[in-house]
């Protein structure tokens, strides 16, 4: 594995490449950085050359000097655009795939910037907005952000879990090897700044359905088996619904790709090589 950095409109973005292949790009949750990929990195190493990102302001992604600003999902799907470009030969498509909010970022970047991209592959994107009951969400989410103001991380926390049906355990950094460990700490410090400056803006984005419908051939939109009927599900289901796609039913459930990693990694390398042939 090697690092490097980008710099990009108002911040430098720290990255990770794995392997050897196509260009592979996944984006992880809000809060999220490259290391939450690790449970899967090695399958897909060996088949693509595997970028994983610290999105900008979270982690070793440090944004310039000026005062917190809301984490808007245009100028991370056009930081993913920059590092595409940078890292992909000039000659070959890339492919992406985006975990919850690396999902909404990952829709964006699609709808904006087809022209390199083979396939997308996006897991349960918290687009809250494109459901039915769209204004019920939204208070929820309003209310969980007055608790984060009013009353602390954690209390903001417990109850965003609650509205969306629970959450995965957090492991003690004494259980975890020290790259893991370190994860944990800067996600743990990510967290603040996420729940200030990322909920409302990604929970609220509406992805351009218009625009995606030319290339939905290259779209794919998962779905946990384990968050079926839960809130983060729901919005893949109606997004699948409106571009005439199938839903790809993906193993574990809102954080697949930790619940069952090996399952995961297996379909997502079918779905990845699938195109790759085509």
């Amino acid at each position: 594995m090697r690092s490097g950095t980008l710099r990009v409109p108002g911040a430098t973005l720290y990255y990770e490449v794995s392997g050897a292949g196509p260009v592979l790009l996944l984006l992880p949750g809000s809060g999220g950085d490259a290391a939450v990929f690790d449970p899967i990195l090695e399958p897909l190493a060996q088949h693509f050359t595997v970028v994983t990102i610290d999105p900008r302001g979270y982690s070793r992604s440090v944004l310039d000097p000026g005062p917190p600003a809301d984490i808007e999902v245009e100028v991370q799907s056009e930081d993913a655009h920059l590092l595409l470009e940078h890292l992909t030969p000039e000659d070959e498509d890339a492919y992406v795939f985006g975990g919850s909010g690396g999902a909404v970022v990952a829709l964006d970047l699609l709808a904006r910037h087809p022209e390199r991209l083979r396939l997308v592959i996006a897991h349960e994107p918290p687009s809250f907005g494109v459901l039915p009951d769209a204004a019920e969400h939204k208070a929820f989410v309003d209310e969980v952000y007055e608790l984060f103001v009013t009353d602390g991380l954690a209390a903001a926390g417990a109850r965003f879990l609650e509205g969306i049906g629970g959450g995965v355990r957090m492991p003690e950094p004494a259980e975890l090897s020290p790259r893991a460990a370190a994860m944990i700490e800067r996600l743990h410090a990510n967290a603040p700044r996420n729940m200030a400056h990322e909920l409302r803006t990604i929970t609220s984005h509406l992805p351009d359905v218009a625009a995606l419908a030319p290339v939905s051939d290259r779209l794919v939109l998962g779905a946990g088996r384990e968050s079926k009927g839960k809130l983060p599900h729901r919005p893949a289901e109606a997004l699948a619904e409106q571009l005439n796609i199938p839903l790809t039913e993906f193993p574990g459930g809102h954080s697949g790709f930790t619940d069952a990693p090996a399952e995961f990694a297996d379909l997502l390398l079918d779905l990845l090589l699938a195109a790759r042939v085509d």
